[in-house]
């Protein structure tokens, strides 16, 4: 499924790139359709994680995401890396305790917060005492709007955004008025990005409440959200493209779920799973496709004592796991292997290079497609024992409907 999201730049007054506002898009036509800001700021952030990967969308700045007061209240901005995004508070909030509260406590988190559209009213000044930045609309306040929202401020230390900056004109006097950071057509239009999700219909929702129940517990175990999660296709994938955003600044290749997930510490899959809980709805149906990737994922890690690989299961069960994910997501497989953080053993093996795992991975192909001659050859290159096989597949694909059943 396609999915859309637009970014438009926002820069310093020399004119360096500073960060990007996101902004909803449901298709290439440059224009919001939706009228629903809850939804499109759920899909804005869904979208921009696991479909695209804010690598993609902003290479290492900052992303300006829209919030409403709803989202606010339910203080959805904590669940987003504070080192990769700044909370813009939509001009139609009201400023009543309950949003304050929530602000508040958002900003002591560490996040930057932004006013959108800024206009002074009294009522606002509750808000100004936590802002970082401040958004004004350069096509719909005049000078004299401009001056006395900056006398507004007095002492604070509020850095100023004019948007919808249209001419050099505009940008000059922004400028001149102490302005800090600009957006507008006058540097550039909204540039919309395409990216392929994964259906909802295709993540179990049962697992996704597991490893919330899991995560609840006061001696939480990182072995059992590990088994929710390696097992599920979709999961294992959503978890490695969150991981592999700039916040987490990865220096190493992640080896299994259980790496990536103690990498992350549990306040950051707890942010994760909610995530996928925003976006998720639909229904529970195994797929043929992640029932034969389950299976070559067991099958793998059985074989990889037997090759002489042991201590390097969790490998062979995520080559396994991943062998299928261009069908299961509808993209090439090449552009997935560069966005994920895995081993480049792994990703050569899956585009079909016949080094080590490359050759385990063409045994479990070979013998499931029951092309016997190849697989003999292939096993004894690999020195296995053939009269081994037929039970450890036939465990692998017991284990599988196991998991599916659960």
């Amino acid at each position: 499924m396609d999915v859309f999201v637009a970014r438009q730049p926002i820069f310093t007054k020399s004119q360096k790139l500073f960060a990007y506002e996101l902004l909803f898009r449901d298709s290439y036509e440059n224009t919001c359709t939706c009228t629903d800001g809850d939804q499109a700021t759920s899909e804005v952030i869904c979208n921009s994680f696991f479909a695209i990967g804010m690598d993609v969308l902003t290479g290492g700045k900052r992303a300006f995401v829209n919030f409403t007061e709803n989202l606010i209240k339910k203080e959805i901005p904590l669940l987003l890396p504070k080192e990769l995004v700044v909370i813009e508070i939509l001009e139609t909030v009201e400023p009543t305790a309950e949003l304050i509260k929530a602000c508040e406590k958002i900003k002591q988190a560490g996040y930057i917060l932004a006013l959108d559209d800024f206009v002074f009213h009294p009522k606002f000044m509750p808000l100004l005492n936590i802002a970082d930045i401040i958004k004004v609309d350069f096509l719909t306040t005049t000078g004299h709007d401009r001056k006395r929202i900056m006398s507004s401020v007095g002492e604070r230390n509020i850095k100023f955004l004019a948007e919808k900056v249209e001419s050099r004109a505009d940008f000059e006097q922004a400028v001149k008025m102490g302005y800090s950071y600009f957006q507008g057509y006058f540097f550039s239009k909204p540039l919309v990005l395409r990216g392929k999700a994964t259906p909802s219909s295709k993540i179990n929702q049962l697992r996704v409440l597991r490893v919330l129940q899991e995560l609840d517990k006061e001696n939480f175990n990182f072995n059992a959200i590990e088994k929710f999660i390696m097992y599920d296709l979709a999961l294992s994938y959503q978890l490695l493209r969150f991981i592999n955003s700039a916040a987490f600044c990865l220096t190493n290749e992640i080896s299994s779920v259980k790496h990536a997930l103690v990498l992350m510490g549990k306040n950051e899959i707890v942010k994760w799973v909610s995530l996928i809980v925003m976006r998720t709805v639909g229904d529970n149906k195994t797929d043929g496709i992640l029932v034969t990737s389950l299976v070559r994922a067991k099958f793998s890690e059985l074989l990889a004592e037997r090759v002489g690989f042991k201590g390097r299961e969790s490998e062979l069960f995520m080559m396994g796991m991943f062998s299928l994910i261009d069908v299961f997501i509808g993209r090439p497989l090449k552009d997935i292997m560069a966005e994920l953080p895995i081993s480049e053993e792994i990703k050569s093996a899956l585009l079909g290079e016949y080094n080590d795992f490359g050759r385990i991975y063409h045994l479990v192909l070979f013998y499931e497609r029951a092309q016997w001659e190849a697989f003999m050859t292939c096993a004894a290159s690999l020195g296995i024992e053939e009269k081994h096989i037929p039970d450890d597949y036939k465990k692998a694909v017991a284990w599988a409907d196991e998991v599916c059943s659960l």
